[in-house]
């Protein structure tokens, strides 16, 4: 039976990475996008999983356990994990998957998630992980405290989502339609987001029975596996492989898969403030984790759907800190110096249709100045001159005739978006941003945005293995 934890984790995988499934990105939007669009399909697990969750325990399937409510651990361990994954660039499951697409600063903060994990739980860091755990309230579950069945919160918030989903759903089919990588077949294109937390949420409560057939009393969880993942490489001790170890490791299978199959692994090295970023924000995962009782799968999806105390207050903590953490990190970077030239083309691909008059092609090597002249292949176009084009030559390389290019090759989400704003913001209407990024996440997060302020995508297509480029053109201010 513990071999089922291998067959959940790959289908867990496989989701989330063709969902893009990041819990501290569907936070990050409430603070940094102004929406709660995408934080709505956590709701979606979270009430797919309350409702399950319910009956199986209605029908005596299960017996969930109850966590007791430590205050203060869980506040300050929300708080930390919090700033943690936005340093790391992903939360507990999003790094396990983000690793399998070939990212080595999640491998970075992967380990160093799994190092503090471990101290925490087993070694030098045990006695203040217990000792902040000692006060503890005894409060388990809103509904226990209230004395009321847990299906009416389970119904409550399932009827809630629904009508979220249903508004934004209704929203999105208002909205002008982000552009699509072109000639891309079905079963490469993304998961729909609501979709994939459906499916999240199905897969744990499918979890749990199988789970606890083994012995382990639980679900879905990232942070104790991963502690006895390395607990086990470190002294050979079978013991500590269990189902959530199988769990883990499946995720990363099938996350591997899902990005070999789609053309979406490549190694990626970070630079060096990536990579700090990463040993600094697994560090602060694993602490913060241990001490809320678990990360946004085990706080964030499980007990939220358990309505315990420490699920919800976590969570709660968790966007504390993913807040105070994007206020002060999720800056612009200083801009790259150029490299080798390359080719850029205005050749549309987006949907087969040519928004631009010619095809032009660029060198990637700095204008010979910064004012921007115009030529016949793009005539009609608002050229900038002077400060603007200063500015922008600040970020990006200046091509000639108006186009720009932004070189986020490398930089983990949501960083090539930020830049990208940074940059568009220096533009004229009409001059064009070329943007060469690797993050699968700004596949859908950087033409949405350019539909979203009133841009034109006038290219988008597939370089290679895992990396994209995307041509922007900027439209004219509104209001």
């Amino acid at each position: 039976m513990v071999l089922t934890g291998l067959a959940i984790g790959a289908v867990l995988g496989v989701v989330m990475q063709r969902g893009r499934f990041c819990v501290t990105a569907m936070m990050r939007d409430i603070f940094m996008q102004r929406t709660w669009r995408t934080f709505v399909a956590l709701l979606v697990v979270i009430s797919v999983h309350a409702v399950g969750i319910a009956a199986l325990t209605s029908t005596g399937v299960i017996t969930p356990g109850d966590s007791t409510f430590a205050p203060a651990a869980v506040i300050v361990g929300g708080f930390v994990f919090g700033l943690g994954i936005i340093l790391a660039g992903g939360c507990a499951s999003g790094t396990w998957f983000r690793s399998a697409e070939g990212l080595v600063g999640s491998w970075i903060a992967l380990a160093m998630y799994a190092v503090s994990a471990a101290a925490m739980k087993y070694g030098a860091l045990a006695g203040f992980d217990g000792w902040m755990k000692s006060w503890d309230s005894g409060l388990t579950t809103i509904p226990e405290l209230l004395g009321v069945s847990p299906w009416w919160f389970a119904i409550a918030l399932s009827v809630l989502t629904f009508f979220l989903v249903r508004h934004f759903r209704a929203q999105d089919a208002k909205r002008p339609k982000a552009a699509r990588l072109s000639n891309q077949p079905v079963w490469k294109r993304p998961l729909n987001l609501y979709t994939a937390g459906a499916l999240i949420g199905l897969i744990g409560v499918i979890a749990w029975p199988l789970s606890a057939a083994t012995g382990r009393n639980s679900g879905l969880g990232i942070t104790t596996p991963t502690a006895n993942t390395l607990q086990y490489t470190v002294t050979g001790d079978e013991g500590f492989i269990d189902w959530g170890v199988l769990l883990v490791l499946g995720l990363f299978v099938g996350a591997f898969i899902a990005a070999k199959s789609t053309g979406e692994f490549r190694i990626r090295i970070p630079d060096a403030t990536t990579a700090v970023r990463s040993v600094g924000g697994g560090l602060l995962m694993g602490v913060g984790a241990t001490l809320a009782g678990g990360c946004t799968v085990g706080n964030g999806m499980v007990q939220t759907s358990l309505f315990s105390f420490q699920g919800w207050v976590a969570l709660l903590f968790i966007a504390v800190g993913i807040a105070v953490g994007a206020k002060f990190w999720l800056k612009p970077a200083t801009a790259k110096p150029a490299k080798a030239p390359q080719t850029y083309t205005t050749n549309d691909s987006v949907g087969g249709t040519v928004n631009t008059p010619d095809a032009v092609a660029f060198s990637t090597a700095p204008a010979a100045n910064t004012a921007v002249t115009t030529n016949a292949g793009l005539a009609g176009m608002s050229m900038a001159t002077g400060l603007i084009s200063l500015q922008a030559e600040e970020k990006a390389r200046h091509l000639g005739n108006g186009y720009f290019a932004l070189d986020s090759l490398g930089a983990v989400c949501p960083f090539p978006l930020i830049e990208a704003k940074d940059v568009m913001a220096d533009l004229d209407a009409g001059q064009h941003l070329v943007i060469d990024f690797d993050c699968t996440q700004g596949t859908e997060t950087i033409p949405q945005w350019a539909v979203d302020d009133g841009h034109y995508v006038t290219d988008f297509r597939e370089t290679g293995e895992a990396s994209w480029q995307i041509t922007i053109k900027k439209g004219e201010p509104t209001g």
